[in-house]
């Protein structure tokens, strides 16, 4: 499959009159294109992303429905640029959407902080950082809100559109792919080192209400923290693990004995990436993924599930 990207800008209200950018990541399957060669194909899907900005496939293709992911990236808003000759992704963001798109998923990743900057990354450095946290305290939590529900809409607004979609995102972004989860159209979440959740501290105010929330999610967690994260620890990870199952969500709860937080960020400024772990990691996204949104198995039949006391 050939990796294609492209951007919608859609309009925000919940803080004012705004533009929030959705970067979309997608894989175009080329052996079905009956075309002579890669090049021509790439060229063929790339100007019809450049005229639409949706996925158009030639004829032979319109059959063809993926299943959809949202990614919210923690700190680092994530567009694109509208000539599409140069990516804004930021590298490790661009990469992860990439692989999950090359598994037949089409991909959305929403910009964070559209109310206070422009569409470029901020920098993987102390400044951006500082940056990135005080928008995440300035911003309000219905804002927050408001930009997953534009983005699970665009994605289900696609022709290609199957109907189910899932959630992920690392940092800031895994406890808004939480919050994406209490959406009941979200299948499924794959949330990675969620900051701030147990602190209910997300948002202006810094007093959130997604623990108290977790009733509403519909769908399938997995939770993925390194027992050496300092960003939330063990207390903060046991609270959110109690409040799950007190709530009766359906849920994976994974700790990774060395990992610190943001270990499976693939840059090497702040010495975490541990790219084994993160392919076990991927491993379970994909799994949790293809089970929930691509295999229909039906609607869950609720209620609690008798086992047997054998062994």
């Amino acid at each position: 499959m050939l990796i294609e990207e492209s951007f919608k800008d859609v309009p925000t209200k919940a803080a004012g009159e705004g533009t929030m950018r959705i970067a979309t990541i997608t894989a175009c399957p080329i052996q079905s294109m009956r075309l002579t060669n890669i090049s021509q194909a790439s060229s063929y899907s790339t100007q019809a992303y450049l005229n639409t900005h949706t996925p158009v496939f030639p004829p032979s293709l319109f059959s063809v429905r993926f299943t959809k992911v949202m990614i919210h990236v923690g700190l680092l808003p994530v567009p694109r640029t509208a000539q599409l000759t140069s990516t804004t992704l930021t590298g490790p963001v661009q990469r992860f959407a990439r692989q999950i798109a090359g598994h037949g998923y089409i991909v959305a990743a929403p910009s964070s902080y559209h109310e206070f900057t422009g569409p470029q990354p901020l920098a993987y450095d102390g400044p951006g950082t500082d940056e990135g946290n005080r928008y995440k305290v300035q911003k309000k939590v219905s804002a927050y809100d408001e930009d997953a529900e534009l983005a699970v809409s665009t994605l289900l607004s696609l022709a290609t559109c199957n109907g189910r979609v899932g959630a992920t995102g690392m940092c800031l972004g895994g406890h808004l792919a939480y919050r994406c989860a209490l959406d009941k159209r979200v299948s499924a979440a794959v949330c990675y080192f969620a900051t701030d959740l147990h602190g209910h501290s997300l948002g202006e105010g810094m007093k959130d209400n997604s623990l108290e929330r977790a009733a509403d999610i519909k769908g399938e967690l997995v939770m993925i923290f390194g027992k050496k994260d300092n960003h939330v620890p063990p207390e903060g990870r046991d609270l959110i693990r109690k409040t799950l199952h007190d709530k009766g969500v359906t849920f994976s709860f994974y700790e990774v004995a060395w990992a610190q937080h943001a270990f499976i960020r693939d840059e090497l400024s702040k010495g975490r990436y541990d790219p084994f772990v993160a392919k076990i990691c991927f491993e379970m996204l994909l799994e949790l993924f293809e089970r929930t949104l691509k295999v229909d198995l039906g609607h869950n039949a609720g209620g609690e599930q008798e086992v047997e006391d054998i062994c």
